[in-house]
């Protein structure tokens, strides 16, 4: 099959205004008799079925938690994005389209990205509209902080919980279409497959996590909004719940697979403290607007952080980097302290750390607020206490939850942090409607591939939810919808839904029938090892080639040997965990052969064949500017299909944040 990303014609800054103008359109009458699932209840999910509802659509929302409050999206810390340039600083609607496809490392689609940025303002307006409450200036004007990989100043914030708060506004709308019987509610469900008839996806089946029981469910459409898949990795920044079940099985029914090896690492993750952790506490990638990261200039010191003197101190991001400085976005920032660890400059007891230190910038707060409280010759200590206040109102929630942690005060010595698995840009490939190749199945959010490229900036993750809800799926749907208002439901008793829940069922069985000698757990442990060590933070042509081998066979012994304890007709959290992992167990194969097939490095994906004289990603232009779109044909059997990237309004070159 041919990929056809459907780019509206004309440039570059209209495509998204003319085609809105021209989509087809369903009428009131026809929405009311047209059913849209919607898989997911995070930012994407939420703002998606509230909006379709509202225009008059029948929605069913599925999620694994018990509320749709529950998201992941609720986890997200330090903003989001937008091009209103508030801060007078020079930002527009054209500067973060060029920062994210720069940010990406030329490797996203410019129409889409585009799209993003023009519709980026748009999303503070509406949240603003619910009550989100962003944080504001003394005069009443929103606040924007900076974020890694641009100049300006455009991220809005709420401290440091704005998921939480945007997720609560487009909860509260999905709240009201409930209320007003537009929306069903499937709270406790899981999707276990895609039904799908003459290639169309018309419907899912369900498993009620309390029951067991398997449900068949119709749908004119079903979306995709099940964020990401970093928890292959075990150890990831993710809920413990996130996985890839969902967007698998819809590609395991046709749907491609767009740039699976594409995976972020975040630089500021609370460090590993040992072999009993499930998973790893994210600080704020806004930390680092009044952070300062460093390592010590000698080689395992053994001195206390704030016995170690400035010209001691190695700021190594602000001497690699000086126009960024430690706002260089997350794949370098990461890679660098790598670098800075692996030759013996790490701190803490694992030497696998550095210091992100707010001392500088809290005696500088601290001298202002002083002016402004017109305070003459204040000491050193009024100061500090000073600059605390303004950084507690900033970060507060953050300091302290890195205290509870660590039972360190981040306000009196530097936080210890490093990189982490964190966010996926890869998913399943979509067009410029955010339909995927299957007629009639969307991804949103997370769940697709569209718009980060192979490295996403912070505070972009909640924008494009937002965006992909609120403003893109309400009108792109209709180029499909239009089309089926003659499509007559279809019965639950179908063939292809009878179909479709008997292999569910036959899955779960087997399952609970191996009875063998090793948890889910120490399964999903082993993977995460071998994807963390072997397609990690950097990657080789022998280690990818060793972890494919591995990964077959620990999936061979998985089926063997793995024990689920209980029955499928009740409430199995152990049960639910192996089929997600036996999922990650296929999904990590793949992410190993995209990661082998692309011999060249950008953003999150670093070969290690391939990087300049420096240690900075080298990209392949010439061979690799392309989506990897994989289609699945059996068991460690995929083709690879690729979508030429055409830049015309960026002119693509190396990147450098010097």
């Amino acid at each position: 099959m041919a990929l056809d990303s459907k780019i509206p014609e004309g440039a570059l800054a209209e495509k998204w205004t003319k085609y809105r103008s021209t989509v087809p359109l369903v009428n009131p009458a026809n929405k009311r008799n047209l059913e849209i699932l919607v898989v997911g209840s995070g930012l994407a999910g939420s703002s998606a079925a509230a909006s379709l509802a509202e225009m008059g659509y029948k929605v069913k929302v599925f999620c694994y938690q018990d509320s749709a409050r529950r998201a992941h999206s609720i986890a997200a810390q330090g903003g989001v994005n937008a091009a209103k340039n508030y801060s007078n600083d020079g930002d527009s609607v054209y500067r973060l389209f060029y920062d994210t496809i720069k940010g990406g490392d030329y490797r996203a689609r410019e129409a889409n990205v585009y799209r993003l940025a023009e519709v980026s303002g748009n999303i503070i307006d509406q949240c603003v509209a619910q009550g989100v409450p962003f944080a504001r200036e003394y005069g009443g004007l929103l606040s924007n902080r900076s974020f890694g990989g641009t100049q300006v100043q455009r991220t809005f914030y709420a401290a440091g919980q704005t998921g939480q708060q945007l997720l609560l506004g487009a909860y509260s709308a999905l709240q009201r279409q409930i209320g007003m019987g537009s929306v069903q509610m499937y709270t406790r469900h899981e999707m276990l497959d895609v039904v799908t008839v003459d290639g169309k996806a018309q419907g899912i089946i369900a498993r009620d996590m309390v029951t067991g029981k398997l449900e068949r469910h119709f749908g004119n459409a079903v979306l995709l909004c099940t964020g990401g898949y970093g928890n292959v990795f075990f150890l990831s920044t993710n809920a413990m719940g996130c996985n890839v079940t969902a967007a698998w099985k819809a590609h395991k029914k046709g749907a491609y697979f767009g740039n699976p090896c594409f995976t972020q690492i975040h630089p500021t993750c609370i460090p590993v403290s040992g072999d009993h952790q499930s998973k790893l506490t994210l600080m704020s990638e806004s930390l680092r607007n009044d952070g300062r990261i460093w390592v010590p200039k000698k080689k395992d010191d053994p001195r206390k952080a704030v016995d170690i003197p400035e010209e001691e101190r190695d700021y190594y991001l602000e001497r690699r980097y000086p126009a960024f400085g430690n706002l260089v976005p997350r794949d370098v920032a990461s890679r660098a302290a790598k670098e800075r660890c692996d030759a013996g400059y790490g701190v803490g007891a694992s030497k696998k750390a550095v210091y992100l230190d707010f001392a500088f910038n809290m005696d500088r707060y601290g001298r202002t607020e002083a002016i402004k409280q017109g305070l003459v010759n204040p000491s050193a200590e009024t100061i500090r206490q000073l600059g605390k206040d303004v950084v507690k109102e900033k970060y507060g929630n953050l300091f302290d939850m890195y205290e509870q942690i660590t039972g360190e005060n981040p306000y009196e010595t530097p936080m210890r942090i490093y990189p982490a698995v964190h966010y996926t840009m890869g998913g399943l490939w979509v067009d410029y409607n955010l339909m995927t190749n299957v007629p009639g199945m969307y991804a949103l959010g997370e769940a697709n591939f569209s718009d980060h490229g192979a490295n996403r900036l912070g505070a972009s993750a909640l924008m494009q939810g937002l965006a992909d809800g609120y403003f893109v799926i309400p009108y792109t749907i209709g180029a499909y919808l239009s089309k089926e208002i003659s499509t007559k439901p279809l019965s639950l008793d179908h063939e292809a839904f009878v179909a479709a829940e008997m292999a569910v069922r036959d899955r779960i069985n087997t399952l609970l029938n191996i009875k063998g000698t090793k948890t889910v757990d120490h399964f999903h442990k082993q993977l995460g090892k071998i994807m963390w060590d072997k397609c990690g933070m950097a990657r080789n042509e022998q280690g990818l080639k060793e972890a494919i081998e591995e990964i077959r066979a620990l999936r061979a012994e998985f089926w063997k040997d793995v024990r689920v304890p209980g029955s499928a007709d009740e409430l199995n959290p152990e049960l639910e965990k192996a089929g997600r992992v036996a999922d990650f167990l296929e999904l990590g194969e793949l992410m190993c052969q995209d990661a082998l097939q692309r011999n060249e490095s950008c953003g999150g994906h670093f070969r290690e064949e391939s990087q300049t004289e420096e240690g900075e990603a080298k990209r392949d232009d010439e061979n690799y500017a392309y989506v990897a779109a994989w289609e699945f044909k059996a068991e460690s059997n995929w083709e690879l299909h690729k979508e030429e990237l055409k830049f015309e309004n960026i002119k693509i070159a190396q990147r450098s944040y010097k």
